[in-house]
């Protein structure tokens, strides 16, 4: 009998983490602050309208760009937030979620053996979809515990074979904002080795008190050469909805289409018209979520401080991490694998994000806690913690 084989271009990609994190933390009946998925659904007048839509014959398929009305709600929703003039038939294409958004990017624009500078740490889907593409990954560290942009190590990343520069901000899983100055020196080294950018702003809206997103594609010399990728699941609570969208140069937007044709070729139906709803008539709620979720990161912080373990307070996004090496582990993952037992807490190790990530990189002993979860949820999470033995 012929042996099965896993393909090359997979090999050495683990399996997602957050699918054995969120199955350990229901096997275990764990406190879930690993995955990044709210409790509460978004605004009942785009479920409305995701039924509507439902009942009144949206349901083949929609066109692979996405259908109008929501690709026209984007450009406007780009030009309202950002001042960015898009032409909607050409210049915005709609994906089953910002992961797809990613893959079609890099399927459609890299070659093998290009080299892509990417922040580190980062999503693991980007340095799955780069070894699939063939690309070589070169990292650009945001160090802890501060997490900023060492231009210094940007630019020494940059070589002749350099053609692409992979950004996200704000930023998972360090909840990190780039600042003016970070945007501009990443700005100047694009436009000065003509890179394209790739840009992950699905939290765009989802910043705190004192820290604001500005996306790169606003900045001189770099609308022509960036690429946008965003969605509807962070900003609206619809997560499980996988709506995006990828804007830009009609050229950048026409390669993830080419691609994207041959994987979903098209999205939701009878969702898209739904969230052109929501971008066009609920502009307050991804306002009134970031300031929610600053009260509930604000929980979370406290609850872990108290708990013993010291942690970066995030300036954006949905996550927060600490250091455990002062607990006597040699690796996050061991820590959390072993948490549901010790704690009754699932958690996300942060070494996952990285290039090397064997247990003895520079995410090594760094974890990740999600707090879109309720306060209530929050709460008894930190609480296990405050009551459990969580030294080696």
């Amino acid at each position: 009998m012929r042996q099965t084989h896993l393909a090359t271009r997979l090999q050495g990609i683990a399996p997602t983490i957050f699918s054995e994190m969120s199955a350990l933390a229901t096997r275990t009946g764990a406190v879930n602050l690993g995955q990044g998925f709210p409790d509460a659904d978004g605004p009942p007048s785009v479920i409305a309208a995701a039924v509507h839509a439902l009942q009144h014959g949206a349901n083949q398929y929609a066109p692979g760009p996405g259908v109008p009305a929501l690709r026209q709600a984007v450009a406007r929703h780009q030009q309202r937030h950002y001042g960015l003039e898009l032409d909607p038939d050409r210049e915005v294409v709609v994906t089953t979620g910002c992961t797809e958004a990613m893959a079609a990017a890099l399927l459609g624009l890299v070659d093998p053996g290009d080299e892509v500078i990417a922040l580190e740490p980062y999503y693991d889907s980007y340095a799955a979809m780069l070894q699939m593409v063939g690309a070589v990954r070169r990292g650009v560290t945001l160090r802890a515990p501060h997490h900023r942009l060492d231009v210094g190590e940007l630019r020494a990343a940059v070589s002749p074979r350099t053609r692409f520069l992979l950004v996200n901000s704000p930023h998972n899983p360090t909840g990190t904002v780039l600042v003016p100055d970070e945007l501009a020196a990443l700005a100047a080294v694009a436009v000065e080795h003509d890179l394209v950018v790739i840009t992950d702003e699905v939290y765009e809206h989802l910043t705190f008190t004192g820290h604001t997103h500005t996306p790169l594609a606003t900045l001189p010399g770099m609308a022509e050469r960036t690429l946008t990728l965003s969605s509807a699941g962070k900003s609206y609570s619809f997560t499980g909805w996988k709506v995006g969208w990828a804007t830009g140069p009609a050229d950048l937007v026409a390669a993830v289409l080419a691609a994207k044709q041959w994987l979903t070729f098209t999205s939701g139906s009878p969702l898209q018209p739904a969230v052109a709803h929501a971008l066009d008539h609920e502009p307050e709620f991804p306002r009134q979520l970031a300031h929610d979720l600053e009260r509930r990161r604000d929980l979370l912080c406290s609850g872990l401080e108290a708990a013993g373990l010291p942690v970066r307070v995030p300036e954006g996004a949905y996550f927060a991490t600490t250091d455990i090496s002062h607990l006597g582990w040699a690796d996050g993952a061991a820590f959390c694998r072993a948490l549901p037992e010790r704690a009754g807490v699932v958690a996300i190790p942060a070494q996952v994000f990285y290039g090397d990530p064997s247990g003895t990189g520079p995410g090594a002993q760094l974890v990740r806690w999600a707090f879109c979860k309720s306060p209530e949820v929050i709460a008894e999470g930190v609480s296990r913690l405050a009551c459990a033995d969580l030294a080696r």
